[in-house]
């Protein structure tokens, strides 16, 4: 099963990402963290990550895209997928629709965690006061947050009429967050199951 997370920046997707890999065997797929590892393993396309990331510049949808076809690739035996932080906008939205049907799959769900900005900015100013953590810093965090709402707003009309978006309170705590996704995803193995017995017969 191939999932999208859909959130702004601390809304909590990396939490329950963690929770479906350690739960649920899904391999998560992070754009910040390939692109991390990418730039230090030493490999071709690595290389190539590396001197776009030290010249400033932003990495192409190419290389996320080659990225992420590389871990499919290295992962032929995971549960699923959850795509953490891509797409971010149509044109990668339908470069990842193609790269999956290639394989014979999809995108087979997208949950959408919908938060309170401003309890957002609050949270995350009142963490920068107490803690100081340079990517807390509000007025950098409002630019994520606008970036956010800006590239991804067009995705969730495209999922929605799909028929694939699911929206849940992303202000509840974890483990109710953690809940809604798990009746979510058993509510998609059931409806996947159903339809393999009806096939069969």
């Amino acid at each position: 099963m191939n999932l999208i997370l859909f959130g702004p920046p601390a809304a909590g997707k990396g939490t329950q990402a963690k929770k479906l890999v350690a739960e649920r065997g899904f391999v998560q797929l992070s754009t910040g963290d390939m692109l991390r590892a990418a730039r230090t393993s030493g490999t071709e396309l690595g290389k190539r990550v590396a001197g776009i990331m030290d010249s400033g510049s932003l990495v192409s949808d190419e290389i996320v895209i080659a990225l992420i076809e590389e871990q499919l690739n290295l992962n032929p035996k995971a549960a699923g997928f959850i795509f953490d932080g891509f797409p971010r906008t149509i044109p990668q939205s339908t470069a990842l629709d193609d790269m999956l049907k290639s394989r014979g799959s999809q995108v087979h769900a997208v949950i959408r965690l919908k938060v309170d900005e401003q309890a957002l900015i609050n949270r995350i100013t009142k963490r920068y006061e107490a803690e100081g953590r340079a990517d807390d810093n509000p007025e950098a965090f409002r630019k994520r947050l606008d970036a956010y709402t800006n590239q991804t707003a067009p995705l969730i009309d495209v999922y929605r009429g799909q028929g694939k978006l699911q929206e849940i309170d992303g202000m509840a705590s974890m483990e109710a967050v953690s809940a809604a996704i798990a009746g979510i995803l058993d509510a998609h193995a059931k409806t996947t199951k159903a339809k393999g017995a009806g096939a069969k017969n």
